[in-house]
């Protein structure tokens, strides 16, 4: 039972510390102590040892024996390569969306769009954060709507790797706007049960994102 007890500790530790650094709570080549971080999320150092093993296995972590773990973090490569990956699978998720979306998963992507669209139209200004985790939202429906859990576990994993440069990619009114555009433009194809053209504005969406990334120096 304690062992069990450690290993689920420990995946909610990894989840924890993933977060942290794929949101840039930690910098490259910060140190994660184990007693520091125990205390911080009140666990014993065994949890906090299995979370670092698991972040060295996705390439986050770096562990250096005799001197610690330090963070490896993503770099802008790093987040291209994902880019340029995910420009390739977007398309096929949307193209077998549009063969396997269920009416409740496009009622769900309507309301993503439908929201991202209202928080546009506040005269307080367009919220970043709430705006990306929307789009985050709509594209996390339309993985799981593919009907592959694969490809939505590679997507989400991807999705997840990028936040931060989610961010900066609809940073600007106009690139947030055009990105919700795109958004409805793949729902249509969708809808409409047109799996080539759900590939092609999939396809295109990302290369756009892309295209912007570059400009914010990525």
């Amino acid at each position: 039972m304690d062992e069990y007890q450690d290993h689920s500790l420990g995946g909610r530790v990894f989840q924890k510390l993933r977060e942290d650094i794929l949101r840039g709570k930690y910098q490259e080549n910060d140190e994660l102590r184990e007693n520091t971080i125990g205390k911080e999320l009140g666990v014993s150092r065994t949890p906090v040892r299995e979370a670092l093993r698991q972040l060295e296995l996705e390439g986050l972590v770096t562990i250096i024996p005799n001197r610690g773990a330090y963070v490896t973090g993503i770099s802008h490569k790093d987040i291209w390569d994902i880019y340029v990956i995910r420009s390739m699978l977007e398309g096929l998720c949307a193209r077998w969306a549009a063969e396997y979306i269920t009416e409740a998963q496009l009622d769900q992507l309507e309301e993503a769009i439908l929201l991202s669209e209202f928080q546009m139209k506040k005269e307080s200004g367009f919220n970043t954060e709430q705006i990306a985790a929307l789009d985050g939202r709509f594209h996390a429906i339309l993985y799981e709507a593919s009907g592959s859990r694969i490809l939505s576990h590679v997507l989400s994993d991807f999705h997840n790797y990028v936040q931060t440069a989610r961010q900066s990619s609809i940073v600007s009114e106009d690139r947030a706007r055009k990105s919700i555009r795109e958004h409805r433009q793949i729902l249509r194809a969708i809808r409409e049960r047109d799996p080539e053209m759900a590939e092609q504005l999939a396809n295109e969406h990302i290369m756009h994102v892309m295209q912007n990334l570059k400009k914010q120096g990525y």
